[in-house]
């Protein structure tokens, strides 16, 4: 089923970007060149799409809660003990810092290489000019206060992923320390994991056809004309994207051995997922499974994935330098080598405080553009060209976060148990994440 998915989902992204430029060029032809009308039809026809996609990633975000909370819970109970908590989890945040690092001093260093923006010479906006995108200034309380929930249910509702993996803790850790009279609600958890996944594995099925949707909606508004006016900085960033999938894999490949290449196949599925809808959060069950086949125990998996979607976002990271400091070369702004490491270790900060925001890396470039005072108004300059690379970032993230997991794994257990079942999906589901008729329980992780 799994490879089926991905070659269905490939003709989708084929199919939509043949029928996207057709409607484009075809209703503009109708309408005799770019006139309004045309404008107006196309983003109709646009709009009549996006209700397919918007109602496949309802139904991912209707998933994601429940499933990250199950999953955590039982991890945690099955780790045995609060030590192995606390080590598996200093050694997730250890890599989560260093990833990070990686993925923005990479996009700093490459965009000064590429110089993307140099030469373009926009005239600065006027001040009072807006991006339309809010700004969030880095705030240590807020940014606290933010990572704990005010209610478990509060944090499930708004899919505030970051909050309900602290909920989650408190619950896992609570349960292991009660001992045998929670193994009733340990075996609910167990058994809610199982039920998520065959909703997950439901869903899935809608997959192909939200990538057409998504992908047709989008080019039939835009066309191929806004990709070429930037290019250049599109090429850039994603041969940028491109080199950092290369160091991951590569440390991957140095610790976790030759079996690499294996976890490269088996998240080909959940990467073209979270290509093709511009959505990391689309790719989190296929990857949660994807791990498990690989060999990764799911105590492991269950715990550093989520954690992983708040402070792993290596995706994010390498653009929030890429686009800041584009901006500023197309703006003519120079930038000191001290500004640009203060830039870097700012974004590191920011970047951790807005877990769950829409656009979350918009946002962050909206308050460090003000930050350092280059225009805020020059996102203007990528949003329209921002979901194709929304695409990249998104697939990125699912690498780091896959990658992350096994590395961490490896550190923890030493080894790695490859799963005898071919199939990732399915009612034949892998490991401890699959229907309980099929799997090895969490109790003989």
């Amino acid at each position: 089923m799994a490879k089926k998915l991905t070659t269905f989902i490939l003709i989708a992204l084929v199919a939509g970007v043949i029928l996207g430029l057709a409607l484009h060029f075809g209703v503009r032809s109708s309408y005799g060149g770019d006139s309004a009308g045309a404008e107006e039809q196309l983003k109709t026809l646009a709009g009549y799409f996006s209700i397919v996609t918007t109602i496949f990633l309802r139904l991912i975000k209707m998933i994601i809660a429940p499933l990250v909370f199950a999953t955590l819970v039982a991890g945690i109970a099955h780790m045995g003990d609060t030590a192995a908590l606390g080590r598996v989890g200093a050694r997730a945040i250890g890599w989560f810092i260093c990833a990070s690092l990686v993925s923005l001093t990479l996009g700093l260093i490459l965009v000064n290489l590429l110089q993307p923006g140099v030469g373009l010479d926009f005239p600065l906006p006027p001040a009072d000019t807006a991006s339309g995108v809010e700004k969030a200034a880095f705030n240590l309380k807020d940014f606290f206060t933010h990572v704990f929930p005010a209610s478990g249910i509060e944090a499930m509702a708004n899919n505030e992923i970051l909050q309900i993996v602290i909920f989650s803790l408190f619950i896992g850790v609570a349960i292991t320390a009660v001992g045998e009279k929670a193994a009733p609600l340990i075996r609910a958890v167990d058994a809610l994991v199982h039920v998520m996944l065959q909703v997950t594995n439901y869903v899935m099925r809608f997959a192909p056809i939200a990538v057409f949707a998504a992908v047709t909606g989008t080019l039939a508004e835009r066309g191929p004309t806004i990709i070429g006016n930037l290019a250049y900085f599109m090429g850039s960033f994603y041969l940028g994207m491109l080199l950092l999938w290369c160091v991951l894999i590569g440390i991957c490949f140095l610790i976790v051995g030759k079996r690499t290449r294996l976890l490269v196949r088996y998240i080909r599925d959940p990467l073209l997922l979270a290509f093709s809808t511009a959505s990391s959060e689309a790719a989190y069950p296929r990857t949660l499974e994807a791990l498990d086949k690989f060999g990764v125990p799911p105590r492991i998996a269950s715990f550093v994935l989520p954690l992983g979607y708040s402070f792993n976002l290596d995706g994010s990271m390498i653009y929030m330098t890429f686009a800041t400091i584009f901006i500023a070369q197309a703006y003519g702004i120079d930038l000191t080598l001290g500004q640009e490491i203060t830039m870097l270790l700012v974004l590191m900060i920011t970047s951790k405080g807005i877990a769950g925001v829409p656009r979350a890396s918009l946002v962050v470039i909206a308050a460090t553009l003000s930050f350092f005072d280059i225009p805020e108004a020059g996102l203007l300059l990528i949003l329209g060209i921002d979901h194709f690379l929304d695409m990249g970032r998104s697939a990125t993230n699912v690498v780091g976060n896959a990658v992350a997991s096994a590395v961490i794994s490896k550190w923890e257990t030493g080894r790695l148990d490859p799963i005898e079942s071919p199939e990732i999906d399915g009612p034949h589901a892998p490991s401890g994440h699959g229907p309980a008729q099929n799997v090895t329980s969490f109790d003989q992780v």
